[in-house]
């Protein structure tokens, strides 16, 4: 077995990268834009992560891992998912609310293990994605909306569709709506969809934690653990949790 263990997680929007220790310690993590082409992203992890390479196992998982021909095999993400937030969070029972550019994952897990999952992938609604554009057409960025959401209310987007929610907002603007009012709207209805989504599997005890690339918004943590009535865990760490998943299951013998 090689003395480190890489995961390398190529998101829709992210590219994460995370080296272990044979103790399973976090040694380093890399953070890139994964721009137009999976190719030429995973070719600038490898350049990153060199120095570990040569003595490390590595698997890949996410959106583009058939694009990484230096890793020893591929996991698919949820299994991953699961992993990372399970080192993350502990735990008998979790529920995994992992909030991604293109898809919405939401994946229970008991002792560890993963029992049960949704995922959204054929609509951007309820994900970073949707988000991004509800920040462009109102001129902000996600960290001003969400920061700008936290002060507004009263207001509401009705489409769950991404087109038509977009002609929602420019209709509010068009109208006079305070812009915090907007943005509330936004949160809110990001928030609503993935309750719709994860109403089934968060029926049981145990924690709820949120991964992803949305997981540093504070506004949003807050407006799930309102709408869900119980405590919403997150980390700096918990963005890197698929490639944590992955170094986790790169060394032999891991299930």
């Amino acid at each position: 077995m090689n003395n480190y263990q890489i995961g390398i997680d190529i998101g829709s929007t992210c590219a994460k990268a995370v080296v272990l220790s044979s103790d399973k310690k976090i040694l380093q993590r890399v953070l890139l834009p994964t721009g137009w082409s999976s190719v030429d992203t995973a070719e600038k992890l490898k350049e990153a992560l060199g120095p570990w390479l040569p003595e490390a196992d590595t698997v890949a998982t996410g959106y583009g891992r058939a694009c990484v021909p230096y890793a020893g095999r591929s996991v698919t993400e949820i299994t991953c998912h699961g992993r990372g937030a399970a080192y993350l969070f502990g735990g008998p029972e979790l529920t995994v609310i992992d909030i991604g550019g293109q898809d919405t994952k939401i994946i229970r897990l008991e002792q560890g293990q993963v029992s049960d999952f949704l995922m959204n992938d054929k609509c951007s609604a309820g994900t970073g994605r949707f988000l991004e554009i509800m920040a462009g057409t109102l001129g902000l960025r996600l960290e001003e909306l969400c920061e700008l959401a936290s002060t507004g209310g009263g207001t509401s987007i009705s489409s769950m569709c991404t087109v038509f929610a977009e002609s929602e907002v420019t209709s509010l603007i068009g109208r006079g709506e305070k812009r915090e009012n907007i943005a509330y709207a936004v949160v809110d209805s990001i928030v609503t969809k993935v309750m719709s989504q994860a109403s089934r599997l968060l029926q049981g005890a145990g924690r709820v934690c949120l991964t992803g690339g949305l997981c540093e918004l504070s506004y949003l943590r807050q407006a799930l653990k309102k709408k869900l009535g119980r405590d919403v865990l997150t980390s700096p760490d918990a963005r890197y949790a698929g490639a944590i998943g992955a170094a986790l299951l790169a060394g032999k013998g891991a299930a």
